[in-house]
């Protein structure tokens, strides 16, 4: 693959891989380069996409071996850190290295594009925490996140031996992640693994999904209480692909209560009272990255959930 720079933009050329044969040019493009389906298709559509140096189709199904020529756009700046006071946001635990915070739905772990709400990095920088100066200038210190609308146990590195060992324990699945979730329906069987690959979803930007050839995701889970219309799941990830358990739950049928964006069932989430999943990162074990001592954290559940929970009981 070659590239050169042209203007804020770079110029990419390289043939088609295998793997890619007979894939739509949109998904194609945003397979190759990291993009949403969105950006990807605009990108044909203003002719900055060509096959064999000839503009196509978004639908024009690309073959192996054929050139691409890619202007890709500049990269946008990225967004900044303010100092943002995030209400429902508590630290848990602090000291010099990490600080653990139990966190509100309705806040994002750090800044990205599109985002203007309340974030945890905003939030702690707001009541004087310093973070790790490590990773990108928008997400320092993070070395794990949770989706928006999913609450609970979240650890950010004050230090850049945190950071560095936090990274590397996540990556190698040295930490224990438990989840709590409530899923439609009865899982069957009650205890398994769920081990399909994951990516972005081939239709739906901001969507992820089961997909041949996605990145290796695996799921345990366990039924604690069943329900005649759900099920509660204690569930250990064993990866952490965006969305994990949201996909994993909804390829079986079994999306979480509440979860419109994978098919949870909307007449059972008004009846619940609830406007997002139900999906709670109960706890949080890892070696401390100084001390090497095991610490665990644990959340209860917020009000919401806890609601929803008691009617299901009722």
């Amino acid at each position: 693959m070659s590239t050169t720079s042209y203007g804020g933009g770079d110029h990419r050329s390289l043939p088609v891989p295998d793997g890619l044969d007979g894939m739509r040019l949109d998904q194609a493009v945003a397979r190759l380069f990291g993009l949403s389906r969105t950006a990807a298709a605009a990108l044909v559509d203003a002719g900055d996409a060509l096959v064999d140096g000839v503009a196509r189709a978004n639908s024009h199904k690309v073959k192996a071996g054929s050139w691409l020529d890619v202007t890709l756009p500049a990269p946008a700046a990225a967004p900044t850190v303010v100092p943002q006071a995030v209400p429902g946001l508590r630290v848990v635990y602090a000291d010099d290295d990490i600080v653990v915070v139990d966190k509100p739905v309705g806040v994002a772990a750090h800044p990205s594009p599109g985002w203007t709400g309340p974030t945890v990095i905003g939030g702690l920088a707001a009541i004087g925490h310093r973070i790790s100066t490590s990773g990108a200038a928008e997400r320092q210190g993070v070395v794990h996140r949770l989706d928006v609308g999913t609450t609970g146990i979240m650890v950010v590195a004050k230090s850049e031996q945190a950071y560095t060992a936090l990274k590397r324990a996540f990556k190698y699945r040295e930490v224990d992640k438990q989840y709590h979730a409530v899923v439609q329906g009865h899982l069957d069987p009650l205890r398994g693994t769920i081990d399909a690959p994951i990516d972005r979803h081939p239709h739906h930007d901001y969507r992820w999904a089961v997909v041949s050839g996605g990145k290796p995701s695996i799921t345990h889970y366990d039924t604690v209480e069943a329900f005649p219309a759900a099920s509660l799941v204690d569930v250990r990830l064993e990866t952490g692909r965006t969305h994990q358990i949201r996909v994993h739950f909804s390829t079986l049928r079994h999306p979480c209560v509440g979860d419109l964006t994978y098919g949870a069932d909307p007449t059972l989430s008004a009846r619940l009272g609830l406007s997002r999943q139900w999906l709670h990162a109960r706890a949080l074990s890892f070696l401390h990255p100084r001390t090497g001592d095991e610490v665990r954290f644990v959340s209860d559940y917020p009000d919401d959930l806890d609601r929803a929970l008691g009617r299901l009981r009722d």
